[in-house]
């Protein structure tokens, strides 16, 4: 079925004693990412021409803002004689633990129909003369799918699909925070959202709701993250949308005054590690204290670069872990600050002497040999082999040829989430989470992955939308009644946050003591005492912190509804943490899971939990916690003749 493009048009209706603006529409795609345009534009090409997109800010968010050396783009190997298959690639992201096979062979089918679609968007990833577009391993990959566009490759994406999305005409509502989702029972209606510029109430009465925002950004501190992106995963599980795998994140060292992954050629120039007091006093290369080798700290931190994320694995023996870990045994513990020097060699360099390139171990020696990168100090290097990740910084007002860059551990990615079906569909129907707020992966995931998972849960949403959720909206006026309960008490939280003469916390104070709680308590360093004392504080902030929150202006009733957002979703990831610490889990993924016999020592062993996933519920207040067995990577059928057939009748319906 096909519908028609109608008319976007905002109606004026009454909640209580207020004037809310409502809008209505056959599927309403919640971000402006490269999975939210993806999915709108999806859609529509699909044949589901009643398309509303809706926004925060249109320029905010992880995919505008963040990237690295060379952000990267998992996907099917494209070049050369390696070989490769989608099986292959489906037991790769399967390996990685606590991923569910049907999803991961949907993500390892579609990479390739994905990427090629991005390309045809105008995306430039690199190929050579023949049109082979080539590939490099990254960290979990074993055949070299990873490819870029450079530092800014989601950026280009999200640039390329707002393209096609103007060219469609998909009408885009800007500036609206949402800050409530609409159920019936287990479906989902619709989505209340509030202009971040007047204050006015919007109702959206829609079939479906893609939700593209994002990860829960907020919840940590220190975080890679863009201060633009915060995420909306509390409303979500407020709505009774189910949660898998939440307590699985990445960490990794990044810098902190613009925030940025120090990953790839960041660290394979061999930069300096120095740490110093909170005045900038007492500068000591901390490395040396542990790395007494200078081959074996050069090695770790030049394998930083392709190891980038936390892994406790790695911390053993010397690893390039064991860097994250020193680093944050400065930062956190000790309360000193820590950078990276790019305008002068690491004392070791200097004790190996003039060639002291020939005293490097592998790979190290042959990298730097074969990038011809053999310069006098790191910012030479850096120059030579990646001269737009020195531009990135000096946009934003960091020369890295004549200051330090302070850095730190931070969260990355979310690889756990909100649950999704084959078709990214919530437990709450209709709904359907992509991008980074779906939870599709597990523990590990190959580097670059989730730009694939945001495409392929895009295409696979629309694909079920316009084929099987093809009818119009419900009458404006059943719609109004149905949420009015819903709408009223978001409009009274409102109204609470801006009391007027209140005297109380500043929502910006109230995050940023969620953030510091969580960073220091349940990031890649975890225990029971700490997960303990999480859930204690923030149990604390719900009792009398979130009460007290005062919003004297719309920026300040934003960050309201982002601390309500922000505290369901840090409580839920406290509680995952301490259920699978009480069920004696393991350190395993991107965190370290304390040994509370003594200091410095962590729980390793068998994963019994590596081929369960964990999933999270939240009804009328009540917490629910429980473990599955992954779904195996599905026996299908593969002979052509069985295939059309299949194909000409329900799967080309979604089902």
């Amino acid at each position: 079925m096909t519908a028609g493009r109608r008319k976007m048009e905002l109606h004026d209706a009454t909640i209580g004693k207020r004037t809310v603006c409502v809008a209505s529409c056959n599927t309403l795609v919640v971000g402006t990412g490269a999975a939210g345009y993806a999915a709108a534009c999806r859609i529509y090409e699909e044949g589901q021409k009643d398309v509303l997109i809706l926004t925060e800010g249109r320029k905010s968010g992880t995919s505008r803002n963040t990237g690295s050396d060379k952000q990267t783009y998992y996907k099917l190997n494209l070049c050369g004689d390696t070989p490769d298959s989608i099986q292959n690639m489906a037991e790769t992201y399967f390996e990685g633990k606590g991923m569910d096979g049907d999803l991961a062979l949907c993500e390892a089918a579609l990479s390739t129909r994905c990427f090629y679609y991005l390309c045809e968007a105008g995306v430039a990833f690199p190929h050579n003369v023949y049109g082979e577009y080539s590939g490099y391993k990254t960290d979990h990959d074993p055949a070299m799918r990873a490819t870029s566009a450079g530092p800014l490759t989601s950026r280009y994406m999200t640039e390329a699909l707002e393209k096609r999305s103007v060219s469609y005409q998909i009408p885009v509502l800007d500036p609206w925070q949402v800050i409530r989702i609409f159920t019936k029972g287990e479906r989902c209606i619709g989505v209340m959202a509030l202009n971040r510029r007047d204050g006015r109430y919007l109702l959206v009465n829609a079939v479906n709701v893609v939700f593209a925002v994002g990860g829960p950004a907020g919840v940590y501190g220190r975080s890679v993250y863009p201060a633009s992106q915060h995420g909306s995963t509390g409303i979500a599980l407020e709505a009774g949308a189910a949660a898998k795998n939440l307590m699985e994140w990445q960490y990794g060292i990044a810098s902190v005054r613009f925030r940025w992954n120090l990953s790839g050629t960041y660290q394979q120039v061999l930069p300096r590690y120095i740490s110093t007091d909170q005045e900038g006093n007492d500068e000591r290369e901390f490395l040396e204290d542990y790395f007494t080798d200078p081959q074996k700290l050069l090695n770790a931190v030049f394998l930083k670069g392709y190891q980038w994320p936390f892994d406790p694995e790695k911390v053993k023996e010397k690893g390039s872990s064991m860097i994250d870990l020193l680093v944050y045994e400065e930062t956190v513990k000790k309360r000193r600050r820590v950078y990276l020097d790019y305008t002068q060699n690491p004392r070791c360099i200097k004790m190996l002497g003039t060639d002291w390139h020939l005293a490097l171990t592998e790979p190290v020696k042959s990298y730097l040999v074969n990038s011809h990168a053999l310069q006098d100090t790191p910012i030479e290097r850096l120059k030579h082999m990646n001269q737009e990740a020195v531009e990135l910084y000096r946009t934003h007002n960091i020369d890295l040829e004549t200051e330090y860059l302070e850095i730190g551990v931070c969260a990355q990615h979310n690889n756990g989430g909100l649950e999704g079906d084959i078709w990214w569909e919530s437990n709450l129907k209709h709904f359907f989470p992509v991008g980074e707020a779906n939870g599709s992966h597990g523990i590990h995931r190959p580097g670059g992955s989730a730009l694939n998972a945001g495409q392929v849960g895009a295409l696979r949403a629309a694909m079920k939308i316009a084929h099987r959720y093809t009818q119009p909206p419900m009458e404006e006026a059943v719609f109004l009644n149905m949420v009015k309960e819903q709408a009223e008490e978001k409009i009274t939280l409102a109204e609470n946050f801006m009391a007027a003469g209140k005297d109380g916390i500043l929502p910006r104070d109230l995050i940023g003591e969620i953030g510091a709680i969580m960073s220091e308590c349940c990031a890649h360093i975890r225990s029971k005492e700490q997960t303990e004392k999480a859930a204690k504080e923030l149990e604390r902030i719900l009792k009398s912190g979130l009460p007290a929150v005062t919003a004297k202006d719309m920026p300040q009733l934003m960050q309201a509804f982002q601390v309500f957002d922000t505290l369901i979703t840090a409580r839920a990831l406290t509680a995952c943490i301490r259920n699978y610490i009480e069920n004696k889990g393991v350190s395993r993924g991107s965190y370290l899971i304390s040994d509370e016999r003594g200091d410095n020592s962590f729980l390793y062993g068998n994963d019994s939990y590596a081929d369960q996933i964990q999933i999270y519920t939240a009804k009328e207040g009540r917490e629910n916690i429980t473990w599955r067995p992954v779904r195996q990577i599905p026996d299908r059928e593969l002979w052509f003749e069985n295939v059309w057939k299949e194909y000409t009748g329900a799967f080309q319906a979604g089902d």
